[in-house]
């Protein structure tokens, strides 16, 4: 089985053309998507590679009419080294940029321009009407995993993912440890 390394995302309209150089310059053949694991029903193409003596998959997804997905799989217990991930970090971000593709995230993410940030809905719940905290959490160190990140992510990152938690309603609502807490780490940002 297949577990995500690295996993980027883009949106944005591609040509034909361009997406036959994406596959021509990643070594993809067309048309050879995964069809088991985590991530293989957005999978459009992939390749196998080694790196570091560890089997690695590399693939590019697709989701929905103009997401796309560039991402690196390693086989449980057999992770990549950091050179590895940040490689490929670099070179996916590049092909988004030479594409004219717009990043929506990376994950893991490594710089806050890297971290999909999401807003309340208009018209949601307004604040402290009828909220409450019903979140396993009420200090901060428990929060990034609750926020999907590492506890030694960069702090940029968390910053962003905290401002994200932070804006909605239920904030209102959270316990007092954690919202000092917040606080005072976004203080130190």
């Amino acid at each position: 089985m297949f577990l995500p390394a690295l996993i980027a995302h883009a949106y944005g309209d591609l040509t034909t053309d361009q997406v036959r150089w994406l596959h021509e310059t990643l070594g993809l053949d067309e048309d050879t998507p995964r069809t088991e694991g985590y991530g293989a029903a957005t999978s459009i193409a992939h390749r196998y590679f080694t790196d570091d003596a560890r089997r690695l998959l590399l693939e590019l997804g697709r989701s929905g009419d103009d997401g796309w997905l560039l991402s690196v799989y390693f086989h449980k217990g057999e992770r990549p080294s950091t050179e590895t991930v940040e490689r490929h970090r670099a070179l996916f971000r590049d092909l988004f940029e030479r594409l004219d593709l717009t990043l929506l995230q990376i994950e893991p993410a490594a710089t806050a321009d890297e971290v999909a940030v999401f807003s309340p809905p208009p018209g949601h719940v307004e604040e402290g009407v009828g909220v409450s905290w019903d979140l396993p959490f009420d200090q901060l160190d428990q929060a990034w995993f609750h926020l999907r990140l590492s506890k030694d992510a960069p702090r940029e990152v968390k910053a962003v993912k905290l401002r994200e938690l932070m804006s909605f309603p239920v904030w209102s609502a959270a316990p007092e440890p954690l919202r000092s807490q917040a606080e005072e780490f976004l203080r130190g940002t």
